[in-house]
């Protein structure tokens, strides 16, 4: 798995040493719930998260490039399988996700990392569409998502959010390689 690298930011693989760090931000009632996810418990709980959800291929711990050693936040692409938003054979698509602590809200950071990926998808994951999705209610990453330039593909009422267990309004967003290239060019 690559190191990326932004202006501002290098997005690169998680390490069990940043479980303190991811810790400290996910156990804000402010970042999981929004998300669908309850806020982490304790550091044990952080670092089996970094070993069992943030193990994919293109998993990515968000550090400012002058810090590239402390997380503040985490992106990535759930390919074949592990979406729910397209066939879980179809290894040309992949839903994006991504959250950074509070105290790194409004900076632009997301947009930044989410561009990166996007490059990342298109150009060398060979990917055709990137979707991405929101919970009604959850205004910062709905904005986040516009701004970068993801399409509304529909909303469905009811959607069931197992880790909080309760259901929410899902907003679904996607973007194509077709689209993607007209913003860059």
């Amino acid at each position: 798995m690559p190191t990326l690298h932004t202006e501002r930011l290098v997005l690169r693989p998680w390490r069990e040493s940043d479980a303190a760090t991811l810790y400290e931000y996910a156990k804000n009632p402010n970042i999981g719930p929004i998300a669908g996810w309850p806020p982490h418990q304790s550091i044990e709980e952080s670092l089996d998260v970094i070993r069992n959800v943030f193990d994919g291929p293109e998993d990515y711990a968000i550090a400012l490039a002058d810090d590239p050693d402390t997380a503040i936040g985490a992106i990535s692409l759930k390919l074949a399988g592990n979406s729910d938003f397209f066939p879980a054979n179809d290894t040309t698509q992949a839903e994006m996700g991504f959250w950074i602590g509070e105290p790194f809200w409004g900076n632009g950071y997301i947009p930044e990392a989410a561009r990166e990926l996007l490059r990342r998808g298109f150009e060398n994951l060979g990917l055709s569409a990137i979707w991405c999705a929101y919970y009604e209610g959850n205004t910062k990453s709905a904005r986040t998502q516009e701004k970068i330039g993801f399409e509304p593909i529909r909303v469905t009422q009811n959607v069931p959010v197992p880790l909080l267990g309760e259901t929410r309004t899902e907003h679904v967003n996607r973007m194509t390689r077709e689209q993607w290239e007209t913003l860059i060019a």
